[in-house]
């Protein structure tokens, strides 16, 4: 009677062992389809917002004015095709989003031998859910979409924003799934051994459990007065290390992998680019700030400065910074900022450093932005309205920063100073006094 109760016991140890096992395989096998997915959804929606922010916003405007096949719509789809081509996507296009429910295709980026492909204004296939995500001025990522004409796919977007700030369209680009499943597919192929390792080492710790418990029955049995609760914790220790293999699988290696397996090396280069910027703003701004409009200015300058290589330092007074608006504080330090941006990215990424100080006594505040770049040539025509270092560009206007600076400095009757004697080197000095 023991005997056959101690054979169903084993036979059923034995399956509920492999249930265990092939479920933890399969949570597993699932868990990695699903980070690979995601992995690759971020990577393309960080595509999508470099891309809209590089796009030439006068340019679009100027179509959007009067949108058909002219100048400005072969300039924009140039630029898109070229992006598709680089990141290896389905379609890169530009949307109108007018409103919650239907966007529409503006400018598709396509080589320019395809001319009639798709026509302006077309109705997309973006699900109404993301639509109103976009209409509300948000960034999307969508499911994988099943087209009867382009195939399955997964669509990201990103406003399109002017130099005002104002969205004026959206950048969407479609990632074909015959692509994530290729690289999901190498990625699970180039796992599996870990996956059976995972699943016969967790096999093999829960045998050892087993064998360790019916010992310690017979250790208590042996022993009175043995410690269950030391034994149970040490179990308990090592059931979750096991459990922690799992965790530990680095899913943007196996990500980098399956694109390097893929003989994708441009695309893995950006995703390990995108890696570096999620380091970098992890890592970004630690301080403690009073001025909530100022912390959020500093740490979206620290990003952009981040992406171009640029060395940024702060010095912040702790202090709320509340006798000045703080529209007119961030107009002030976002347009020095810029500014100071632009020159450093013109020297080499080793040269390029800002400092950027902050500071509030009982009588004044004080803005310093000193920045490495070139010097600044006709510095006493620097505030007027119109005037500019920098090179036209699309009829873009330029010359509209420091006068706008200027402008709300005399608004509060402080000051403000340009230094840019030193070589290589340019120092902004703004003061205002404090009623």
């Amino acid at each position: 009677m023991k005997k056959r109760k101690l054979k169903l016991i084993l036979i059923l140890s034995t399956i509920l062992l492999l249930l265990f096992t092939s479920l933890n395989i399969y949570t597993s096998y699932l868990k990695m389809k699903k980070t690979v997915e995601e992995s690759i959804a971020n990577q393309s929606l960080e595509a999508a917002i470099s891309i809209a922010s590089s796009i030439d916003a006068e340019a679009y405007k100027q179509f959007l004015k009067d949108p058909r096949k002219n100048d400005y719509y072969w300039e924009i789809r140039d630029y898109l095709n070229d992006a598709r081509v680089k990141i290896g996507a389905l379609f890169v296009y530009t949307l109108e989003v007018e409103n919650p429910k239907v966007s529409t295709a503006m400018i598709m980026g396509l080589p320019p031998n395809l001319t009639n492909s798709f026509d302006i204004g077309g109705v997309c296939t973006v699900p109404e859910s993301e639509v109103q995500k976009a209409y509300r001025g948000e960034t999307y990522v969508t499911e994988v979409i099943h087209d009867s004409v382009h195939g399955a796919y997964l669509s990201v977007g990103a406003p399109i924003k002017d130099d005002g700030g104002n969205i004026i369209g959206y950048l969407g680009i479609d990632i074909s799934a015959d692509t994530l499943n290729g690289i999901k597919g190498k990625v699970i192929e180039d796992n599996l051994f870990t996956l059976i390792f995972n699943g016969v080492f967790i096999l093999i710790v829960i045998g050892s459990f087993l064998f360790l418990q019916r010992w310690y029955q017979k250790e208590v049995a042996k022993e009175v007065g043995a410690t269950e609760d030391t034994y149970q914790a040490e179990i308990k220790a090592l059931i979750t290390s096991v459990s922690s293999i799992r965790h530990d699988f680095t899913n943007h290696i196996q990500v980098l992998h399956g694109l390097l397996q893929l003989d994708k090396p441009e695309q893995a280069k950006q995703y390990l680019s995108s890696l570096s910027k999620e380091v970098q703003a992890i890592e970004s701004l630690k301080l403690n700030i009073d001025h909530p409009g100022l912390s959020i200015l500093l740490q979206t300058k620290k990003l952009t400065a981040q992406n171009h290589t640029i060395d940024m330092d702060f010095t912040i007074s702790e202090d709320e910074f509340n006798k000045i608006k703080t529209t007119d504080l961030i107009k002030i330090l976002s347009n020095l900022i810029d500014n100071a941006i632009d020159a450093a990215i013109e020297l080499p990424e080793s040269q390029r450093k800002i400092t950027i100080y902050c500071n509030a006594d009982e009588t004044q505040y004080e803005f310093k932005i000193t920045n490495t770049g070139p010097n600044i040539e006709n510095v006493s025509q620097i505030f007027k309205q119109g005037f500019s270092t920098k090179k036209p560009e699309n009829e873009k206007i330029r010359g509209q920063g420091l006068f706008i600076v200027n402008e709300i400095v005399n608004k509060y009757n402080g000051q403000i100073s340009i230094d840019s004697s030193k070589h290589l080197e340019t120092t902004v000095v703004v003061k205002i006094p404090i009623k």
